[in-house]
């Protein structure tokens, strides 16, 4: 048998990873040592479990939610700003980035190469003989994953890039993907939605926080009907969740998710869980030197005075911590400060939950301003703000644009929540709007003649 691996030539990115690489050795010493190739073999009930642990060692890297693909997204929006020495990724900020952008191609490639270790558990589990251990449902359950974690990939490649190249069998080669040229957005968006379907009719209806369940595929299809516009489908999907009173709440104070290093709380539907042997470098990019970190990345200042103010932002405060630098008092976020490298990755939080659900609520044809301000003062008072009594549905989604902010202000969400409702360009001051997507990387236009650039970046 000849074993499979989708690289999209590698070898012409150690020019081009900018981010702090070449200065800073802790970022060469991040690959997990469990990491599992996705040339495993698949063979036998252990080959299949090894394979699925290979899908979320991937996702967990650094150049995937360990860190480059949650910088690509922040540093696109307005909360949160680079003051490292590496002055090319401000380009993300001030919305000139170019195609030769290192953190672009680390992470294009990290999320194909996730999507590569999910079709070969997608081609080759379902084929494999039972046994006594290995039965049918833990069968099902290994390949609802590989599809879960396929559409999780794909999502996040659509909102940052737009339509892309859709491999869905195992490749061993950017010159073996056979000239597949990229599907549309809604094509792209389809495929998500078929790989969600096929998940949620093999996984199981249990709760595990840092594994796909069925109860994952719901949380990720409320987000997916979000952003298609299709908001009694995402009502129903997040209401399963925040129905689902026994395993989901929102605890308090604000802060319970995640001080005191917190992991799996009620709060978490879906998070990556990073111990001493498996890092990120999240604190170690965010946290100032006096707490071991080289804190390049922080909360940008305006956002900063807005979020220490607790009449604005209630208990979210907490996401700062205010640190002395030459004599000079400077903002740092504190959502990421375990040094050893073992903060989770949030991936979906039931707060989403509530938002999405508060969001669709106000969008409908004929708006249900009683259940959209329910669900928004949910969450504010939770924050220890007081509950606003909006009453129209303009209203409501300016405010619920305004709580996504500072709830989930060093989370990921800013910017793509920006895009997605139309407002990037009037909030960011954007004014070509073919910059609302990311280039393609200039590495991958440069090897495989049938990807076509995003429109505004040449070549």
């Amino acid at each position: 048998m000849q074993h499979k691996k989708y690289t999209i030539y590698t070898f012409l990115l150690s020019g081009l990873f900018s981010v702090s690489l070449a200065s800073c050795k802790k970022f060469l010493d991040v690959e997990p040592k469990t990491a599992t190739s996705d040339l495993v073999t698949i063979v036998d009930e252990a080959s299949a479990r090894t394979a699925v642990r290979g899908i979320y060692n991937q996702l967990e890297s650094n150049d995937y939610y360990g860190f480059n693909f949650p910088l690509l997204g922040n540093l696109s929006g307005d909360n949160v700003q680079y003051t490292g020495s590496q002055a090319v990724n401000r380009t993300l900020t001030t919305h000139t980035v170019r195609a030769d952008l290192g953190p672009l191609a680390v992470v294009w490639t990290s999320i194909y190469n996730t999507i590569n270790r999910a079709n070969n558990v997608i081609e080759k589990v379902p084929a494999l003989s039972t046994t006594t251990t290995f039965t049918e449902t833990v069968r099902n359950q290994l390949t609802g994953e590989a599809h879960f974690l396929r559409a999780l990939a794909y999502f996040d490649l659509v909102r940052t890039w737009g339509g892309v190249q859709l491999i869905l069998t195992p490749t061993q080669s950017a010159g073996t993907i056979g000239n597949v040229v990229r599907s549309s957005t809604q094509e792209t968006y389809a495929r998500i939605l078929k790989d969600l379907e096929a998940a949620e009719n093999l996984l199981p209806g249990t709760t595990n926080r840092i594994r796909a369940t069925k109860k994952t595929v719901w949380a990720l299809r409320a987000r997916y009907h979000l952003y298609v516009k299709e908001w009694a489908a995402a009502i129903d999907y997040a209401g399963r969740l925040i129905n689902d009173t026994e395993n989901y709440s929102l605890p308090t104070p604000y802060n319970s998710f995640f001080a005191n290093n917190a992991s799996n709380t009620r709060e978490s539907i879906f998070e990556l869980y990073y111990n001493t042997t498996v890092t990120n470098t999240q604190a170690y990019n965010w946290q100032p030197s006096a707490r071991g970190g080289i804190g390049w990345v922080r909360p940008a200042d305006e956002f900063a005075t807005l979020l220490s103010n607790a009449a604005i932002a209630g208990d979210r405060t907490q996401l700062l911590i205010n640190v002395p630098a030459n004599g000079i008092a400077t903002w740092y976020g504190n959502l990421y400060y375990r040094t050893n490298g073992t903060d989770p990755a949030y991936i979906i939080r039931l707060a989403e939950l509530y938002l999405i659900r508060a969001e669709a609520r106000a969008s409908l044809p004929t708006p249900d301003i009683t259940g959209a301000r329910e669900d928004l003062n949910k969450i504010r008072n939770r924050a220890s703000l007081a509950s606003l009594s909006l009453n129209t549905a303009a209203e409501l989604l300016m405010a619920i644009e305004n709580e996504n902010r500072y709830e989930f202000a060093f989370e990921n969400h800013r910017w793509y929540d920006l895009v997605r409702t139309g407002r990037a360009q009037a909030v960011l001051g954007i004014t070509d709007a073919t910059k609302l997507l990311l280039p393609i990387p200039y590495s991958q236009i440069l090897v495989d003649g049938s990807l076509t650039q995003n429109p505004g970046y040449g070549n």
